[in-house]
């Protein structure tokens, strides 16, 4: 063999080792290329014959749809009064204080007192309250800084818990709420408001 069919032999191996995955069939001449390749053919298998399954039928369950419920407006106070099922509030008076000479009538101008300063305090909770600052700063250093709260509403329905005197000169009054009245006492309020501005 001469040196050219040594390099063309081996550059044959090398390429069909290359390309296993493809069938290839490299031969000299063409007669013995059809022989080779009538060999190589390969006769299909008999297919068996497939019987059709029967398809089930398959159930599908539609999700009944639910009416939407209604849902409460929001708002900022009612999971606070959702929180406490009995609303508690506490007022406090200073005997000494009261405008009277009688020192009796003071006594009992301090237990008023009290009692409307819890009421105050309920109506806190209620309603909130309203708050008006200002603040006047002048080179850099504050002035003057005041604050106004107003408290505005209806209460009914408090009960009365207790009136207690605290040391000599002091009394204290609390009330007491029940939570299922907070709403019912927005609503008139509410509509007291309405019937004001017309």
């Amino acid at each position: 063999m001469n040196t050219m069919s040594k390099c063309s032999t081996l550059t044959l191996a090398i390429l069909m080792a290359a390309c296993q995955s493809v069938p290839t069939i490299a031969v000299a001449d063409n007669a013995s290329a059809k022989a080779e390749a009538k060999a190589a053919e390969v006769k299909p298998a008999p297919v068996a014959e497939v019987k059709p399954v029967e398809a089930k039928p398959v159930e599908t369950k539609v999700a009944e749809a639910k009416p939407a419920a209604k849902e409460d407006p929001v708002s900022m106070i009612t999971p606070m009064a959702e929180r406490a099922a009995t609303m508690r509030a506490t007022g406090y008076a200073v005997i000494s204080t009261q405008n009277h000479k009688n020192p009796a009538q003071q006594r009992l101008m301090a237990i008023r007192a009290s009692k409307l300063d819890a009421y105050r305090a309920l109506t806190e909770q209620v309603y909130g309250q309203q708050l008006d600052a200002t603040t006047t700063v002048a080179e850099m250093m504050i002035t003057s800084d005041t604050f106004r709260t107003r408290v505005q509403g209806i209460i009914y329905g408090a009960v009365l818990e207790s009136i207690t005197p605290i040391g000599d000169d002091t009394y204290e009054t609390t009330l007491s709420l029940d939570g299922r009245v907070v709403n019912d006492l927005r609503v008139l309020y509410l509509a007291q408001l309405a019937a004001r501005q017309r």
